[in-house]
């Protein structure tokens, strides 16, 4: 779950400008170096964000970073630490980064930890009034980009478009090999199976394990392989390896741009959402706030979706988009009536547990 998923054609589009924002008005990359010049003294002109990298940061400096910069003298440079790094620097009272942007489901645990310091919401104005989903204006994160899990198919080896989870088990009306996703590559995808095994999107948490454990059982003999990585899927559709599986959003835009018979199914998708949060220890903490503040103006938010395939958190951000760029986005209004939102808090208190079974169900 740490870090950011990549794709979807209008990064294609926009290739050669972000080769170019990563070191752009000060948006240089310090990836996993820890040679930073945030916390550890430097210009309090300047800001060390901690993210996953690649084209995510690329786009973020696009987007972001260099309009930030450009408007508050701010530079912005970027490390890419796990939680466990960000953990134990701050632990150590010098941590090389004055920012984080992570998965929401990680910070839980940042918090237990006492790692991460309480949000100031009036410090926040862009939060105010926003719409911005209660559930993700938490005390210690506040949400900032949505993707999401969900069905991709060849659309010459079915004979008919596969609509919702249920079809997906339905090896007998949709026949072929299939393919979901391991614990490797993220959390195991438990609310697949209930959906396919007839439960309504709002019962689907508190999670029923057995049911989900028992419904994944039965496609099991129907799995391909369950990916490990977030490419794989989309190879093994480019291939024909699989006539459908699941991925995420923008993973197969790719070959659906080279002109494969590929499609996606967004009924029944798992949102998830990255957010920001600032570690206990940084002198930043000013500048911090500007950057998150920033980056939830509806115009900001407009513009990162426009390159990446992360929706906004922002309504206002969501009705300024084309129509075009909407209909690739989780949260637009359309997907949000058919998809849902991971439990963080359920996730988080059971995500031990379910690998736990996960592993003993995989050995059977």
């Amino acid at each position: 779950m740490e870090g950011s998923r990549i794709g979807r054609r209008t990064i294609l589009r926009t290739a050669g400008a972000l080769a170019a924002a990563t070191t752009v008005a000060g948006c240089g990359t310090l990836m996993g170096t820890g040679e930073s010049r945030g916390s550890s003294g430097g210009s309090k002109k300047s800001l060390v964000v901690s993210n996953s990298g690649g084209s995510y940061h690329e786009a973020l400096a696009k987007a972001v970073y260099e309009p930030f910069t450009k408007e508050t003298g701010i530079s912005v440079s970027t490390v890419n630490y796990q939680s466990a790094q960000l953990m134990a620097q701050i632990k150590q009272g010098r941590p090389q980064f004055d920012l984080i942007d992570n998965s929401m489901l990680v910070f839980p645990k940042m918090v237990r930890a006492n790692t991460l310091q309480t949000l100031d919401y009036d410090r926040l104005k862009h939060t105010k009034g926003a719409g911005i989903p209660g559930h993700l204006l938490t005390e210690h994160a506040v949400g900032k980009n949505v993707w999401a899990s969900l069905m991709a198919y060849r659309t010459d080896s079915l004979q008919r478009r596969p609509k919702s989870w249920a079809d997906f088990w339905n090896t007998t009306s949709f026949s072929g090999p299939r393919s979901l996703q391991s614990l490797d590559a993220d959390i195991p995808e438990l609310e697949f199976a209930l959906l396919a095994d007839g439960v309504a999107l709002d019962d689907l948490y508190p999670i029923d394990v057995d049911r989900a454990f028992a419904s994944l059982s039965r496609v099991r003999g129907d799995i391909k392989k369950f990916w490990n990585t977030g490419a794989l899927p989309a190879v093994m559709l480019g291939r024909k390896e699989v006539v459908m599986t699941s991925l995420w959003t923008g993973r197969a835009d790719d070959l659906i741009q080279q002109g494969q018979p590929i499609a996606y199914e967004w009924n029944g998708a798992r949102r998830h959402t990255n957010g920001w949060a600032i570690p206990k220890g940084t002198d930043k903490t000013d500048a911090a706030y500007q950057l998150i503040d920033f980056s939830l103006r509806p115009e900001v938010q407009a513009a990162f979706s426009k390159i990446f395939p992360h929706g906004p958190v922002v309504p206002a951000a969501v009705k300024a988009l084309s129509e075009d760029v909407r209909a690739g986005l989780p949260t637009s209004p359309e997907h949000l009536k058919t998809g849902f939102d991971l439990d963080v808090e359920w996730w988080d208190k059971n995500q031990d547990s379910v690998a736990k079974r996960w592993q003993e169900w995989a050995h059977e």
